[in-house]
């Protein structure tokens, strides 16, 4: 019903920078929450950054100072700017939407997208 699309991973150095984005698509109304996840090999998915609807938002101590999130309501598009990225960053990175809403519907829905790998090497 609701399809999120992560791009913009890959290979990069570090002290690097990249820029994720994240599209949702479907019959959507409204998307309250939305945010980025990593997981590294052999480790837990852990929170990045969220930012609700009205753009506040929320870092993990590791992305505070480095890294930014935003987002485009109009497009129901969120990005992640990361900047001075460590190798410790390489991870797959997961889009989340939290607190949909489809037209028409009563109903909240949660989406993760499929992932894009991010690796921070030299």
């Amino acid at each position: 019903q609701v399809q999120l699309v992560e791009s913009g991973g890959g290979l990069v150095q570090p002290g690097g920078s990249l820029r994720l984005s994240c599209a949702a698509s479907g019959n959507i109304f409204i998307i309250n929450d939305m945010g980025w996840y990593r997981q590294a090999p052999g480790k837990q998915r852990e929170l990045v950054a969220t930012i609700s609807r009205g753009g506040s938002t929320m870092y993990a101590d590791s992305a505070k100072g480095r890294f930014t999130i935003s987002r485009e309501n109009a497009k129901n598009t969120v990005y992640l700017q990361m900047n001075s990225l460590k190798p410790e960053d390489t991870a797959v990175y997961f889009c989340n939407a939290e607190k949909i809403l489809l037209r028409g519907s009563r109903n909240y829905l949660t989406s993760w997208g499929q992932g894009t790998q991010v690796t921070v090497s030299s």
